[in-house]
């Protein structure tokens, strides 16, 4: 037949195979899922390291010293603020307060700048005078 016209229609994907797809995406959004929490739940700081920096970051706001930064000098309630920043930004990369010291609160993460402690005039690098105030802080929980 001439001018007749055939509509024919696109082929339709099996049950199977839709099936499929939809459960695979259901998978994929769950192994995430538990990723997501798995790492949260593995990242968090030990509660005895957490509350070992935020006495440390407590010593370094009331030190009344300054502490250099970049070249420009900071109070030491900034310098703990700007610290404790830090941690919470950094908190995945320390399992310890030695790594705290060590990882976040020596040096700028911008510029690989050691960061420096002026106590009465004398200047000191902060991952020194941090490790010395960690240490006053430790030997001051054995005596109590």
């Amino acid at each position: 037949m001439a001018g007749a016209i055939t509509v024919t229609k696109p082929p339709q994907p099996r049950s199977a195979e839709t099936g499929r797809g939809t459960a695979a995406v259901v998978v994929a959004y769950l192994f995430m899922l538990v990723a997501l929490v798995l790492s949260a739940t593995c990242l968090a700081v030990e509660p005895e390291v957490d509350v070992e920096i935020r006495a440390l970051l407590s010593v370094v706001a009331s030190s009344g010293c300054d502490f250099k930064r970049n070249g420009t000098s900071h109070s030491s309630v900034n310098a703990a603020e700007h610290l404790a920043l830090k941690y919470s930004r950094g908190e995945r990369y320390v399992e310890t307060t030695e790594d705290f010291i060590n990882r976040l609160a020596s040096k700028s993460s911008w510029t690989g700048n050691a960061y420096g402690v002026v106590c009465q005039g004398n200047e000191t690098p902060s991952g020194e005078w941090l490790h010395a105030r960690l240490l006053e802080l430790r030997t001051s929980a054995l005596e109590s």
